[in-house]
């Protein structure tokens, strides 16, 4: 990873925490979140994985009046560092820990990668 990668990914992980912390407060059954990107490819290669912990609390949120809430925060977020993104509901994916439980025996390395 070149200096100025690390630099760039340091700063998406402060302000994804910053968008986690707001979001374990504010919506039920949201756990935690991260991202996967290559650098080369940057901010098109930008995924942003948002987990909850049940497929019950994730399908609650996503039929909620406040289904936006966690893309709106991450734009916020992004925008602070002048990071601007096309369409930011495609770089954005939810999930459970549930379903990883299920299909990769908890591994969230395995399913991530």
């Amino acid at each position: 990873m070149r200096k100025s990668d690390k630099k760039l990914d340091n700063q998406l992980r402060t302000l994804l925490t910053d968008v986690c912390e707001t979001a374990l407060k504010n919506i039920h059954g949201f756990e935690w979140l991260t991202h996967v990107v290559n650098y080369s490819n940057f901010p098109a290669s930008l995924k942003i994985v948002c987990v909850f912990d049940t497929n019950e609390n994730l399908d609650a949120y996503l039929q909620s009046d406040i289904k936006t809430s966690l893309q709106s925060l991450i734009q916020h977020e992004l925008s602070s560092i002048g990071i601007k993104v096309k369409n930011l509901a495609k770089h954005i994916v939810f999930d459970t820990e549930e379903n990883c439980d299920i299909q990769h025996n908890g591994n969230w390395a395995k399913r991530l990668g």
